[in-house]
């Protein structure tokens, strides 16, 4: 008896981002409160979905100016993914992330995505986040882009 073999499709149309600036000399994390039907009330860092034939890094930028209006910002990829499993669609979505640092005097102006936004300690950021997962995002580049310097390869030329 032949048996047939499924696999579960991996999805890549998003991007994930964090965004860091230097408070006081303490390094804070943005998040964002959902308000729209996905992920009502959820805090969160940027994300979003790639258009056209973006790539991701420029899909990074662009979900960080719609989200927060912030179009200043250093931008690092991270080297790690996120992922979870929707048992709606069958798929695992993964999506790459990306650290952007922006400069303390920077404003955040939301859209309509979301209804408030902090600026957190690592510790504090992690208690927030809702989705299981985001607070592992956050320990690991705490450890490559905080308390190391980041590697210079994964700088982003965004000129």
């Amino acid at each position: 008896m032949d048996k047939e073999t499924f696999e579960i499709p991996l999805k890549c149309r998003g991007i994930a981002v964090v965004l860091l600036k230097k408070c006081n000399n303490e390094n804070k994390v943005l998040l964002l409160k959902r308000d729209s039907t996905v992920l009502q009330n959820v805090w969160c860092y940027i994300g979003g979905g790639m258009e056209g034939n973006e790539y991701a890094w420029q899909a990074a930028l662009r979900e960080i100016e719609e989200e927060t209006g912030i179009t200043n910002v250093t931008l690092y990829s991270a080297n790690k993914i996120e992922q979870f499993y929707s048992p709606h669609t069958n798929d695992i979505y993964i999506a790459p992330v990306f650290v952007g640092f922006v400069d303390e005097e920077q404003e955040v102006t939301l859209n309509h995505e979301h209804s408030e936004y902090k600026w957190l300690s690592f510790n504090e950021a992690t208690e927030y986040v809702s989705l299981p997962g985001n607070e592992e995002v956050l320990t690991f580049i705490e450890k490559y882009f905080v308390r190391r310097q980041p590697m210079h390869e994964l700088l982003i030329d965004i000129r």
